[in-house]
């Protein structure tokens, strides 16, 4: 029987759970070391020791369980699933283990006697930084399964409303009906603490000519975004080039493919010009004053070029930054060597940016996604 190849768990652990953190389960290194351990005492060459050493100890709640789920097929299917909103992700079946001189199995399937999970996970891995507009079809195709998984949550902010904890202020109404409950006896005080809520985010994306080779993944991000249950974020998208469009309707769909054929109907200018200082004043004039725009996170995903007055964008952006809580601007140019942004758009816009980061890639959106959540942007 051939010696199947060495494999590097440390590279099957590390792509998985970054997807799983963009996905927005909580793979600290706690966690990624414990699953360090389980594929040490397993086979890390078998995708079902794989599946159940991650589920085993990168899952901490049921919530967890269906993106886990999502995420490893996306990781390490070599055929893309069938387009059907409602079947979930088979889980595969833990297999017998098989003495040291067992022969191979006649199953005919090969696939637990094949060792595919180092080499699809570094795939995966290769594919976060590549650049969108460079893919093949074939990394086109997994990079939309990896970003059907992806979640975006915005920035947590206090709100009035207060819960039970066990710690903070004092309750004095729990406290005063726990004393009626004893007779007026000492009794344990009842505390309360602030709850948290994620801000709203806006994505404001840019689908002109110069946008098209991103446009298709990022309206998938934005799609994946707007389906951030797990975050209950509440998240508004409108595309802008030459006409501004709200298209957080036809995001609704759950089938990213259905839901982009519906964008695809509901943008005329898609491919089209840019007029960014325009657009956002119909965005801010329409929506932002509404409270839209209020107390958000907005994310402005274009390249920053412009065709009219970048005076007027200067204006609207400076209106814009005095209106939301933060304003991140992602430019997928950022990431070619050389870049500066010189571009009248971008220079006039910069000013009023609280963020700037880069767009081109998976990692980059993971690393927009984490700017979004509050923290610092690397640039």
């Amino acid at each position: 029987m051939p010696t199947a190849p060495a494999i590097d768990a440390t590279a099957v652990a590390v792509g998985l759970t970054r997807a799983l953190r963009a996905a927005g389960v909580a793979t600290g290194p706690d966690r990624t070391q414990a699953f360090l351990g389980a594929l040490d005492l397993l086979r890390p060459a078998l995708r079902s020791d794989v599946y159940w050493a991650g589920r085993l100890t990168l899952c901490g709640s049921r919530d967890d369980l269906e993106r886990y789920d999502r995420v490893f097929a996306a990781c390490f299917d070599r055929r893309p699933r069938p387009r059907d909103p409602m079947r979930s992700v088979g889980v595969p079946k833990p297999q017998p283990r098989v003495a040291a001189g067992a022969s191979g199995g006649t199953d005919g399937t090969g696939d637990d006697r094949t060792p595919p999970a180092a080499a699809l996970a570094s795939s995966a891995e290769v594919l976060r930084h590549r650049d969108m507009a460079e893919l093949t079809p074939a990394e086109r195709a997994q990079l939309r399964r990896l970003l059907a998984a992806f979640a975006l949550s915005g920035e947590p902010r206090r709100t009035p409303r207060r819960r039970p904890a066990r710690r903070g202020d004092v309750d004095p109404r729990r406290t005063v009906r726990e004393l009626l409950r004893h007779g007026g006896e000492p009794a344990r005080l009842r505390h309360r603490t602030p709850t948290t809520k994620p801000r709203r985010v806006v994505l404001l994306l840019d689908v002109s000519g110069s946008m098209d080779p991103y446009a298709d993944a990022l309206l998938r991000f934005a799609h994946a975004a707007a389906h951030g249950a797990a975050a209950r974020t509440p998240t508004e998208v409108f595309t802008i080039g030459t006409r501004l469009t709200r298209v957080t309707r036809e995001l609704a769909h759950r089938d990213p493919d259905a839901a982009l054929a519906a964008v695809a109907d509901a943008v005329p200018d898609r491919s089209g010009g840019t007029r960014l200082g325009e657009m956002l004043r119909s965005f801010l004039d329409r929506w932002g004053q509404r409270s839209c725009a209020r107390g958000a996170v907005v994310v402005v995903l274009s390249d920053g070029w412009e065709r009219r007055d970048p005076a007027l964008l200067a204006a609207q952006m400076r209106r814009l930054h005095r209106l939301a809580h933060r304003v991140v601007w992602a430019n997928p140019r950022k990431a070619h060597p050389g870049y500066a942004p010189l571009a009248a758009g971008m220079a006039a816009a910069l000013p009023h940016v609280d963020a700037f980061v880069e767009g081109h890639s998976l990692a980059a959106l993971e690393r927009l996604a984490a700017v979004v959540r509050g923290a610092a942007a690397d640039a």
